[in-house]
């Protein structure tokens, strides 16, 4: 897969010496990169069907005075904690733009209202939020980041929105684009090690939900055999795809997959993607030649799972926050 992507396509993305190793990118931000002290002003925004997802803003704007606002979405599992996001907002904010983080449900540390949470195709929520931010924020330009599971369904929604999206433009970062794969690579290898952890959490928020809701009753399936789930699909199949109206996990990855929506962005939008992401192969990847002109992809590489780190191990530079602030001011 990756010859058929020539040199010129291939970005300057360069790893910091002696990390060029993809697990390395991927651990190395979420292990070793120094905590950033953010002050959040934290919104919450009721949807329609009575549940909630809670938005935290750095440097919320005036409404008069049209600062640009950045909309950032998390991967799985992901919160205003993940360094990518602190780091991200922090970059924003130093360069003068606004920025928000749209929770997924039951993503900020409350469970959410509802016996369902979120998942990579679910695009309704962060169109009813971006919605009332354009409404609200009349004159101001908004941009998206979605990164992960949040990459997947932002390009999912940009290709569902077509010319209607009223995002200036957008960047979605590691999306496995295609769900099935992504899931098929997690279960092999070292990814094991990422599965693990990821069904650890996921499984956690799961059981809590058997305290307030009839899960049994709902997904057909009682706690122990929750506990006994150990991979991604099988997290899928018996929770994610029936409580969402899916008739399996297959079903789910079938409809949810952003790469065949890819073709129908109208919005400007960058992709950015490393060719050793532990998380997926390669074939999560639309073809170069299928792209709209609205839409540019950038692959590395190296680079790892929403890693990019760049300058040295004493002293490490977080290139995709370059990348995509670059790419944001050239639209502003």
């Amino acid at each position: 897969m990756r010859d058929q992507y020539n040199k010129q396509e291939l970005q300057e993305f360069k790893p910091a010496f002696g990390l060029a190793n993809k697990h390395i990118q991927t651990l190395y931000p979420v292990l070793f990169r120094k905590k950033i002290q953010l002050k959040f002003e934290t919104e919450r925004f009721w949807l329609d069907d009575g549940d909630f997802v809670d938005c935290f803003w750095y440097g919320k704007p005036e409404r008069s005075h049209k600062t640009p606002i950045v909309i950032l979405f998390h991967g799985l599992e992901g919160s205003y904690r993940s360094s990518y996001i602190q780091g991200m907002m922090n970059t924003l904010g130093k360069a003068g733009f606004s920025s928000v983080l749209m929770h997924f449900r039951g993503c900020s540390g409350k469970m959410n209202n509802l016996p369902r949470s979120y998942h990579s195709g679910d695009t309704n929520d962060a169109k009813a939020w971006i919605t009332h931010l354009d409404n609200h924020y009349n004159g101001h330009k908004l941009f998206a980041v979605g990164y992960s599971l949040g990459g997947n369904m932002l390009l999912k929604l940009l290709g569902e929105w077509k010319e209607e999206s009223p995002l200036a433009g957008a960047v979605s970062v590691s999306a496995p684009m295609q769900l099935e794969a992504s899931a098929d690579r997690m279960n092999r290898g070292v990814s094991l090690i990422y599965q693990y952890y990821l069904m650890k959490h996921l499984k956690a928020s799961l059981l809590k939900k058997y305290k307030s809701h009839p899960m049994e009753s709902i997904i057909g399936i009682d706690e122990n055999s929750v506990k006994k789930l150990k991979t991604l699909r099988e997290f899928d199949d018996a929770y994610t795809a029936p409580v969402n109206g899916f008739e399996s996990a297959n079903e789910y990855y079938k409809k949810s997959s952003a790469k065949q929506f890819v073709k129908n962005i109208r919005t400007s939008t960058l992709i950015i993607h490393a060719l050793d992401d532990p998380f997926m192969t390669n074939k999560v990847l639309p073809d170069q030649k299928e792209l709209p002109l609205s839409v540019k992809m950038e692959l590395s590489k190296n680079g790892g799972h929403v890693g990019f780190v760049g300058g040295n191990i004493f002293r490490p530079k977080y290139w995709l926050e370059e990348r995509i602030l670059a790419f944001i001011k050239k639209l502003n």
